[in-house]
């Protein structure tokens, strides 16, 4: 059964490589063979997965949110519960990754920022009736530190607004 159907919260399916990985990370951090992952197990398996430690408090959070009791007063995950967790931590992953390839297909020149000019060519690409006061006002409103560029940062924080 596909991870997404046992786990009605996830917004898409895992491949089968990332199914691997994640029980490649679990079994790893699970050196003493217990079957689920403690607190400093799951940030060791989420340093082998993504690259980065887990912050203590977030590291409580998917515990108390996808955990279960193991030992008195411990939360620990289990291996379906790990890839239910980690489903949403490789979702973000993909949005970053479509982020970055949208900066880059602004970005012509590899400059790592945007002017005007690469904004208003992308625009004239995609959607050439689009009134160019308005990217120009759109530009302004992204560059949020008023140099006349904008940075990835930016363009992230944009992408990720939702209002």
């Amino acid at each position: 059964m596909p991870i997404s159907n046992r786990f009605p919260c996830a917004t898409r399916n895992l491949t089968t490589s990332e199914v691997h990985l994640i029980e490649k990370a679990f079994h790893s951090a699970d050196e003493d063979k217990k079957g689920f992952l403690l607190q400093n197990d799951l940030k060791f398996a989420v340093m082998i997965l993504f690259g980065h430690k887990l912050c203590k408090s977030e590291a409580l959070q998917i515990l108390e949110t996808y955990g279960t009791d193991h030992k008195p007063w411990t939360k620990g995950l289990t291996l379906p519960q790990f890839m239910e967790a980690m489903l949403p931590k490789f979702a973000a992953a993909d949005e970053d990754e479509e982020i970055r390839h949208t900066f880059k297909a602004f970005d012509r020149n590899c400059r790592g920022f945007l002017r005007m000019d690469d904004v208003k060519s992308a625009f004239q690409q995609i959607c050439p009736h689009f009134a160019e006061h308005r990217v120009e006002l759109a530009f302004k409103e992204i560059d949020r530190d008023g140099d006349g560029r904008i940075s990835y940062k930016d363009f992230d924080f944009m992408m990720k607004f939702n209002n």
